[in-house]
C-alpha cells in the first residue's frame, strides 16, 4: 500500500499488441521490474518526493534488477542484456519515478558505459563490478554553470604536473553528485582536448554541494562538482578517447534509455486517468462517458502507441549496431514531448485531485520538466534532426 492507502493497480497499455514483438526473456525482465516498482517504489515515492529526499534503500533493488549497466557484459558484473531489455527496464522504473530512473541511467550509461568503452582493463576491473552491484555509486560531470547545450565551451581543465594532473573547474546539475563515490569528469587538457577521468570522493579539493529548492526530480539527489587543484593520478585518465565524442557517446546511451523511460511516465499517467475516468461520476455518469474526456484518452493512447513502435524499432536497430545518434535524438525528444502533453491532459481529467500526492500525475509532470531539458534540450534535439535532414548546421 502507498502513502495514501491506495494499491498500485498499474496496467500497461498495449493497443497494437507489441508484446508479440518481445521475447519471453523481455517479458520476464519487465514482469520482474514491474513487481519491484509496485512493491518497493510506489509505496514510498510520494513521501520521498514531498520531502525532496532520495530513497537510498532502493539502490540494492535496482542493482538486483540489473538496472545498473544492463548491457555491460557479465564478465564485468553487468547483466549482459540486449538494448530492448535495457529500454524495458528504464520504462518500468520511470513509470514509478523519473528521478529513480535518472539514478539508474547515470550509473549505467554515464558512469559504467564510459569506463567500459573508454577505460583501461585495470579501470574496468576496479570499478565496473562494484558499480553494477551498487556497492559504489557514480555521477557524470559534463555540464558547467556557463556551458549547458554547448559542452565544447567548457572551462574545467587539467594541467600535467609530471606524475599527476591538476584538475580545476566546476560542474552543475549533476544527478547522484551528493552521495556518489566516484565521478566521471570531462575537462580540457593544455592542448584544449577534452579528456575523461575518474575522480574519487576523498581527493583533496573535490567537493559536491547539494542543489536544493527543486520543484522537479525531488526524489533524486542533484548537486555540483567543484574541483580546486584536485590531484588526478594519471592512471585515472580514460585512455580510450579524447574530444567531445567521448561524452557524446555516453549521452547517446542515456538518451536511448530516456526515450523508453519517459514513455513509462506517459503510460502511468494514461493508466491513472483512464481508471479515474471510469470511476469518477459527474452529472449522473462516469466522466469517461463524456466526449471531451474520450477525446483526451483517445489522443493519449494514440501518441503512446506511436511512441512505443518508435522506441521498439530503435531498440532493434541498437541491437544490430545500426542506430545512429540522430535517431536516438528524435526518439528522446518525441517521447518526452508526448509524455509532458499526456501528463498535462491527464492532470486536467483528474481536476483538483490531479495536483495532490494521492496520484502520481503531478509528480510525473514536474519531473518531466527536467527530463525535457537534460541530455539535450527539446530545441537542441529539434536542431539535430533539422541538421540531419537538411545538411545545414543551425548551431553556428
Amino acid at each position: 500500500m502507498n502513502r495514501s492507502g491506495k494499491k498500485d493497480l498499474y496496467e500497461s497499455p498495449d493497443y497494437f499488441l507489441l508484446d508479440e514483438l518481445l521475447s519471453d526473456e523481455h517479458k520476464l525482465i519487465r514482469s520482474t521490474a514491474r513487481d519491484w516498482v509496485k512493491n518497493a517504489l510506489s509505496p514510498i515515492i510520494e513521501d520521498y518526493a514531498q520531502r525532496a529526499e532520495f530513497p537510498k534503500q532502493l539502490i540494492a533493488g535496482l542493482a538486483e534488477l540489473g538496472a545498473f549497466g544492463p548491457t555491460i557484459p557479465e564478465a564485468y558484473g553487468g547483466a549482459g542484456l540486449d538494448y530492448i531489455s535495457y529500454g524495458i527496464l528504464m520504462q518500468e522504473i520511470e513509470r514509478g519515478d523519473s528521478g529513480v530512473r535518472s539514478t539508474a541511467s547515470v550509473q549505467g550509461s554515464l558512469v559504467m558505459y564510459p569506463i567500459f568503452a573508454y577505460g583501461s582493463e585495470e579501470q574496468k576491473q576496479k570499478y565496473l563490478p562494484r558499480l553494477a552491484s551498487g556497492e559504489i555509486m557514480g555521477c557524470f560531470g559534463l555540464t558547467e554553470p556557463d556551458h549547458g547545450s554547448n559542452p565544447g565551451g567548457m572551462t574545467s581543465n587539467i594541467k600535467d604536473m609530471g606524475d599527476h594532473y591538476l584538475l580545476n573547474g566546476a560542474k552543475m546539475w549533476i544527478s547522484n553528485a551528493p552521495f556518489a563515490e566516484i565521478a566521471v569528469v570531462w575537462a580540457k587538457d593544455e592542448q584544449g582536448k577534452i579528456r575523461g577521468m575518474i575522480v574519487e570522493r576523498g581527493m583533496e579539493g573535490f567537493s559536491t554541494p547539494e542543489t536544493h529548492n527543486k520543484w522537479s526530480l525531488r526524489a533524486s539527489a542533484t548537486g555540483e562538482l567543484v574541483f580546486d587543484n584536485v590531484k588526478i593520478p594519471k592512471k585515472n585518465i580514460l585512455p580510450g578517447v579524447s574530444g567531445l565524442k567521448g561524452p557524446l557517446g555516453c549521452l547517446n546511451q542515456a538518451r536511448y534509455g530516456i526515450a523508453w523511460g519517459a514513455l513509462g511516465a506517459a503510460m502511468d499517467c494514461y493508466d491513472t486517468a483512464l481508471r479515474y475516468a471510469k470511476e469518477r461520476v459527474q452529472f449522473g455518469k462516469p466522466i469517461g462517458g463524456f466526449p471531451l474526456q474520450q477525446k483526451k484518452l483517445a489522443e493519449i493512447i494514440t501518441e503512446i502507441s506511436k511512441a512505443q513502435l518508435l522506441v521498439w524499432r530503435l531498440g532493434v536497430l541498437k541491437n544490430e549496431g545500426r542506430a545512429n545518434a540522430e535517431q536516438i535524438s528524435m526518439c528522446k525528444r518525441n517521447s518526452v514531448e508526448i509524455a509532458l502533453n499526456i501528463a498535462r491532459n491527464a492532470r486536467q481529467m483528474l481536476g483538483g485531485m490531479g495536483i495532490t500526492g494521492e496520484f502520481s500525475i503531478m509528480r510525473h509532470m514536474m519531473n518531466l520538466e527536467s527530463v525535457v531539458t537534460y541530455e539535450g534540450t527539446h530545441d537542441i534535439h529539434l536542431l539535430i534532426t533539422g541538421m540531419d535532414v537538411t545538411g545545414i548546421n543551425a548551431f553556428k
